[in-house]
């Protein structure tokens, strides 16, 4: 009988999968931008264009472990990143974090369908 997955493999994929949503969302904000005086601000709806480097910076994929359920939290802890992401009444949304975690959706889906799948020890 086939073994269901470690702890610690799981979070290893929990981690990997948030790893590449993190690098999408901090390449999404560098991407072709320019930092200081031919800085230009990103258009509505595009996200953000690097300037000082604090927002793309500042995530960070991190687990949280509450017993047996380990969970992967992709983070921006830029004071400003929810106005960006979200927009305000004065500023349309410039998101990052959605289209990076909408990239990556479907394999997010299959990665926690294995583990799901080996854990009641089914075959993958």
């Amino acid at each position: 009988m086939r073994e269901g997955p470690t702890g610690r493999e799981i979070v290893k994929l929990l981690y990997a999968v948030g790893q590449k949503i993190e690098a999408d969302a901090e390449h999404s904000i560098t991407e072709g931008s320019v930092s200081g005086a031919n800085h230009v601000p990103s258009a509505p709806g595009e996200p953000p264009n690097a300037d000082t480097r604090y927002l793309d910076t500042n995530i960070q994929t991190e687990i949280v472990a509450r017993g047996n359920q380990p969970t992967v939290h992709v983070i921006s802890h830029a004071e400003y990143s929810a106005a960006l992401e979200f927009g305000t009444s004065k500023m349309a949304e410039r998101p990052f974090m959605r289209p990076a975690f909408e990239k990556h959706r479907y394999e997010v889906a299959r990665v926690l369908s294995s583990l799901i799948s080996r854990i009641n020890g089914r075959p993958v």
